[in-house]
């Protein structure tokens, strides 16, 4: 067991504890904190790691005392700012960590997004979805539940249909035409990214090949709010809370906005890419 998992089952325990002392079932903190009870158990089962505010809500519903609180947010804290494996993360399943995700988007006003290679999860079909966490598993040895993971990223999606939150979507139009999945699937996929750049909440800009470019494309980023970017690389996501980190990525966000397209033009290249997609030749 690395490092970082072992302090999430420590962490886990401790709140169990907490719990128990206050004499409550899983099921009636759950509804004290007005969470899914399987939050709870994901939690205390060290499937899923806990927030600063997850723990500082935890505590007061138990009653705990503010010195133990403070150590519950060291804690918290600790393990949202270690480098963490992508493949420890997969460890715990595929579905879980779909609901690790939710939590944070659960959380989050405003989303800025870039992704260089592969559909934004929030907007993907469930049949683009499967053949991304097929792959996923592959590489990284994920448990075998990708129907449930795949039933995690749908809800997920519910988000989008709430006004009070803000996105803004950014991809190359290569990302459009990675052929991740079978030709009718991704063309079930850009009908999808048609239907999503009508959402008044959101706006969804693509870069097109003719575009000259602000910086390379190197790597895909998550800015939640202003507090958080989370980037993912190959082995680690980093999570990247330093106010200076976050206005580096802010900064390069709306750079790759002022060469992207949005609205009409966005939805003329997705077109162009579908029809080339339905074309035989292109197959």
């Amino acid at each position: 067991m690395s490092s970082f998992q072992q302090a999430r089952v420590d962490l886990g325990v401790r709140l169990r504890h907490l719990r128990e002392t206050a004499q409550l079932s899983g099921k009636d903190l759950a509804a004290r904190l007005n969470w899914q009870a399987s939050k709870v158990s994901r939690i205390e089962n060290a499937r899923q790691t806990a927030t600063e505010d997850d723990v500082v809500s935890w505590g007061q519903a138990v009653e705990a005392t503010s010195e133990v609180i403070d150590e519950l947010i060291a804690g918290a804290v600790g393990l949202l700012e270690r480098q963490e494996s992508w493949k420890q993360r997969h460890k715990s399943g595929l579905a879980a960590l779909q609901e690790d995700v939710r939590d944070l988007e659960s959380r989050t006003r405003l989303f800025r997004v870039f992704e260089p290679a592969v559909i934004i999860g929030l907007l993907q079909t469930a049949e683009y979805a499967r053949h991304i966490f097929c792959k996923v598993r592959r590489v990284y040895g994920a448990t075998d539940d990708v129907d449930a993971a795949i039933r995690v990223r749908m809800r997920r999606q519910e988000i989008l249909y709430d006004q009070e939150r803000r996105f803004r979507f950014v991809l190359p139009e290569a990302a459009l035409r990675y052929r991740l999945a079978p030709a009718d699937v991704m063309r079930g996929q850009l009908d999808r990214l048609l239907a999503v750049t009508t959402l008044p909440n959101v706006e969804f800009g693509v870069i097109p090949f003719a575009a000259e470019l602000p910086s390379a494309l190197l790597n895909g980023f998550w800015i939640y709010n202003d507090s958080l970017v989370a980037v993912p690389t190959r082995t680690k996501d980093f999570q990247l809370r330093d106010a200076e980190d976050v206005a580096f990525y802010a900064g390069a966000f709306e750079d790759l906005c002022e060469v992207a397209v949005f609205r009409e033009k966005a939805r003329e290249v997705i077109v162009r890419v579908l029809v080339d997609f339905a074309d035989p030749v292109g197959r």
